[in-house]
């Protein structure tokens, strides 16, 4: 029996599988104005029909000034619902759930005239600015700006919604006594911001739509935050509302720096602390495309789910392969049938 290809569900969530396309941004939009195109139709609907049991949409802005660069998805406009939409209904068509990661990139918006970040601390690199101290006001309208986000992800049908807690994103600046030095109630307790986005996000959204939240477990640079600090602002968001979390790592290392290990599960030990430590279902991400390690990841309890992100690059087709690999019976699309047979 498949540890992977099992049903999985969380509030109103049900899963045909446990496999999970991690967003992964494409950098693709046309018109610099944040609406998803053919391209990213195209992209993501392709990974429904090759199985996948959940679609995560690549980060989506709250702000245009959020956005890592000019040519990312937003989410700020009453504009993007329709769009978005006709994604949501061609995966659903084709059998898989779809979320959507919503975010801010704070100090990292390269194109933004002047990011902003809790405290004036620039990323290294040339293409960085040095960014603007929010205010409290100025956090307060983000904060309103997440939950504008989910009001929209909900009015265009999606599943799940997913907050950006990772990677370096401001909300991973927030938890980060690396870029974080406020001296205010924002610095003091350093799960506050994103407590208040989670606070925000859940009055927007149905009451069973689950909420999940991507987070780096540890920062891999000098003074960055430890494993046991992520599970401390982490068991702050699981009480605020967080349901699931994505597990990742990395973010505010300087440009190029070295991550221990980087080989294929190297951050499944991270999901595993996050699920016993918290009780809630995680997400394992991070080299897992081969399948008997994804076997693995769920059998042994590391994880609930597994993220494909590269595998699912290389192969849209990953999922109806992995089925094929594990000798299961292949839910393919009766058009590819022939394939599978």
């Amino acid at each position: 029996m498949s540890n992977v290809f099992t049903p999985f569900s969380v509030k109103s969530l049900e899963l045909k599988n446990r496999v999970v396309m991690a967003p992964m941004c494409q950098y693709s939009v046309t018109a610099k104005d944040g609406i998803p195109n053919d391209w990213h139709f195209t992209h993501y609907t392709s990974r429904a029909v090759g199985g996948v049991g959940l679609v995560i949409v690549e980060m989506t802005d709250v702000e245009p000034d959020g956005r890592i660069t000019d040519y990312d998805l937003g989410i700020w406009s009453d504009d993007h619902v329709a769009p978005f939409r006709k994604i949501v209904d061609a995966c659903h068509q084709h059998g898989a759930k779809i979320g959507i990661q919503i975010a801010h990139a704070g100090r990292k918006a390269e194109d933004a005239p002047t990011p902003v970040a809790p405290s004036a601390i620039k990323f290294e690199g040339p293409q960085y600015k040095e960014p603007k101290e929010l205010s409290v006001a100025e956090i307060e309208r983000i904060v309103e700006s997440f939950a504008a986000g989910a009001r929209r992800a909900v009015a265009a049908g999606f599943d799940v919604i997913e907050l950006h807690g990772a990677h370096g994103y401001l909300i991973h600046q927030f938890q980060s006594p690396l870029t974080n030095r406020r001296t205010d109630e924002y610095g003091k307790d350093l799960s506050k911001f994103g407590v208040e986005i989670i606070r925000a996000v859940k009055r927007e959204m149905p009451s069973d739509m689950p909420l999940f939240l991507r987070i780096s477990a540890v920062e891999y640079a000098d003074g960055g935050y430890s494993l046991d600090h992520a599970i401390d602002i982490a068991k702050a968001y699981r009480d605020a509302g967080v349901d699931v979390f994505h597990v990742s790592s990395g973010g505010e290392g300087r440009p190029g720096q070295r991550v221990p290990g980087n080989f294929p599960g190297y951050q499944v030990p991270f999901a595993r602390a996050f699920r016993e430590a918290l009780g809630v279902p995680v997400i394992a991400v991070g080299m897992l495309d081969d399948v008997a390690l994804a076997e693995s990841v769920i059998g042994n309890g590391d994880a609930d789910l597994i993220a494909i992100a590269r595998g699912l690059l290389r192969d849209p087709y990953w999922a109806l392969h992995a089925q094929q690999q594990l000798g299961l019976e292949v839910a393919s699309p009766k058009q590819y049938g022939r394939a599978f047979s």
